[in-house]
């Protein structure tokens, strides 16, 4: 136990963000607000709550008595590296980049990819919501990131993530793509760095503390160990079964609505919704396109040899990643906008801005599900077929 404290401990956090050249800069009378914050929010909950980083609110308004971060910074490169690390975590940019492998490489890596991030991501958002542990508290610890200080701790799903997608891809790649051994172990080194700078990264922005991170990819982790021998049998049935676009829909949306609630707004539900809406989409984007008999999967025997890169290949992987960009956002816009319409003529709100009814789990869940499986599904489906209108695959 003493060493889970010691790992839990906020001032190892802020330890090393000082080795890192990131420095608390207290603001006049912090200390003092913090007792007043921390006072409101017994009178306003009857209890402290676990996260000490959710503001209450009252009347509609934060309870931010405490004010924004103030810090320095001294050392600029390994700042703009960690927060680069950071993003590489983000659901957003899985839900960009992770299609360049779609187009640009194997559809089959891009759905083997998704299924498995899919999976320890919700496994990691549930977790947090059900143990329920703190993130580090500041002082001492200089918070970065702002938009997810509401939820919970442990375990990291940027580690879990990072983990995942860099070893999944790692694993299944040379079953594809002929690799020798000096490129496996390049390639071994690359998702050793990678997943290492995201863990890294999250102790820099202040967001996680080390327990946090280490039970981020060892819990990532162990459930590849575990599911690595089930990954072929899985893909079989997701791409060939009747089951399988009724059972990812109905499955993940399900999923989606039973995610645990808690005694205040937080965005993992959202974001949890997000991950699985996408998933859908996919999946039966992938099945559809299985029945088509047009998979986008590279011709021949397999392992294919590794695309040689030119500037004619690079340009048309360029013009690929824009177009599919393009496509998803737009999609996302539009479907977004849709559906946000519909649920709110149908539960009668009014106004198309109240962010408090959007957070409302009947308006919030079927909303995002809807809008990223429609993404997944242009992804999976239509984009491919564009490109090659466009004659860019």
């Amino acid at each position: 136990m003493d060493l889970l404290a010691y790992l839990q401990d906020p001032e190892l956090v802020a330890r090393f963000q000082r080795r890192c050249g990131l420095f608390l800069v207290e603001a006049p009378h912090h200390n003092q607000g913090k007792r007043i914050g921390n006072q409101a929010r017994g009178q306003l909950r009857g209890h402290q709550d676990t996260n000490s980083n959710y503001k209450y609110k009252e009347n509609g308004h934060a309870a931010d008595v405490c004010g924004g971060p103030h810090y320095q910074v001294r050392n600029w490169p390994l700042h703009f590296l960690f927060l680069f690390s950071a993003g590489l975590g983000q659901e957003v940019f899985y839900i960009t980049c992770l299609p360049c492998l779609h187009w640009n490489l194997d559809p089959f890596l891009c759905r083997r990819l998704v299924n498995v991030w899919t999976l320890v991501m919700y496994i990691g958002q549930v977790m947090k919501d059900i143990l329920k542990l703190p993130r580090p508290g500041s002082p001492p610890v200089v918070k970065l990131e702002t938009r997810v200080d509401a939820e919970y701790g442990l375990p990291s799903t940027h580690a879990m993530a990072a983990t995942a997608i860099a070893f999944t891809f790692l694993l299944s790649a040379p079953s594809r793509i002929q690799l020798s051994q000096f490129q496996f172990e390049v390639g071994a080194l690359i998702a050793a760095t990678l997943s290492s700078l995201v863990c890294l990264s999250r102790l820099y922005t202040g967001m996680h503390s080390v327990l946090d991170v280490i039970c981020g990819a060892s819990i990532s982790a162990a459930l590849m160990l575990l599911t690595y021998p089930y990954w072929d049998t899985f893909d079989h049935f997701q791409l060939t079964s009747s089951a399988s676009p009724v059972l990812a829909v109905t499955l993940l949306f399900f999923l989606s609505y039973t995610y645990p609630e808690l005694d205040h707004y937080s965005t993992t539900r959202g974001d949890t919704t997000i991950i699985l809406g996408s998933c859908a989409g996919c999946s039966v984007g992938y099945w559809v396109n299985q029945q088509l008999g047009q998979t986008f999967e590279p011709w021949g025997p397999l392992p294919v040899p590794l695309p040689t890169l030119t500037a004619s290949g690079l340009a048309l992987g360029v013009g690929r990643f824009l177009l599919g960009v393009v496509a998803l956002v737009g999609t996302r816009q539009i479907v977004k906008t849709l559906s946000l319409w519909l649920l709110y003529s149908w539960y009668k709100v009014p106004g198309c801005d109240d962010d408090d009814a959007r957070r409302r789990k009947e308006i919030e869940v079927p909303y995002k599900f809807v809008t990223y499986t429609s993404v997944g599904l242009v992804n999976s489906i239509l984009v491919n077929r564009v490109f090659i209108l466009f004659r860019l695959l």
